[in-house]
């Protein structure tokens, strides 16, 4: 695979010692390539979360390789000196809980991570509202965390995982807390970023509105890996 994407073969994750050990991933394989947004989905503690953690260097691996385009960054150990880096200017996070800042307004609550990388502030905060207004919440920009939905909330928490336009996009139930229209309308929107920047999408959902949207899907179960079809339905 060249360029951007994710290829993961062989991912262990191992919980605890002895008696009491847990395998979470058994020897994941999993491929996504750039431009392309795939579906992850499978029963509660099937090992979901955990891979996700893994991918996005948040947790470490306990055998196995990770590559994000053309830089191995895991294996059988980590390849990348700064993890903190490779998060912030690799991988956008978008989780089922919107994690805001309660101190920071909308605007600054999108525009902080671009700032972060360097990115100047009238710059950071146009990219914010721009996807903001995507998002259809570029009306709350300047309000509070606790002045805003959780619909309202989720939505600027998507806004902030694609701010820097990363190549990787990792998505843990991003349209949980959305109605139809607005799940929709993420799913549209994950879908024009993949194509349009060459973005390689895992998006982690028991949401059936928005599964038959997938081309690609994997099940996860007992920490092993089925990819499968999908319907690919809307997004052409």
């Amino acid at each position: 695979m060249s360029g951007k994407g994710i290829r993961i073969e062989g991912l262990k994750k191992r919980y605890g010692e002895g008696d009491t050990a847990v395998d979470a991933l058994k020897g994941v394989d999993m491929r996504v390539a750039p431009g392309e947004v795939v579906g992850l989905i499978g029963p509660s503690g099937s090992g979901k979360s955990t891979l996700l953690k893994c991918l996005g260097a948040v947790i470490d691996p306990t055998a196995g390789r990770m590559t994000l385009g053309d830089q191995v960054i895991y294996d059988e150990g980590w390849k990348v000196r700064d993890l903190r880096a490779l998060r912030r200017d690799k991988i956008g996070f978008v989780f089922q809980a919107p994690y805001l800042i309660p101190f920071l307004d909308v605007t600054d609550n999108v525009a902080l991570l671009p700032m972060l990388a360097g990115v100047k502030n009238g710059e950071s905060r146009a990219q914010a509202l721009e996807l903001l207004t995507a998002l259809d919440v570029q009306h709350r920009a300047r309000a509070m965390p606790s002045q805003l939905s959780g619909g309202e909330q989720q939505r600027v928490a998507i806004a902030r995982g694609l701010v820097n336009r990363p190549p990787v996009i990792l998505a843990d139930e991003p349209t949980a807390p959305l109605d139809s229209e607005r799940a929709m309308a993420v799913i549209r929107i994950l879908n024009d970023m993949a194509r349009k920047y060459e973005t390689a999408v895992v998006v982690v959902t028991h949401d059936e509105k928005i599964i038959p949207t997938f081309k690609r899907i994997y099940h996860i179960r007992d920490g092993v890996t089925h990819e499968e079809a999908g319907e690919g339905r809307g997004f052409q």
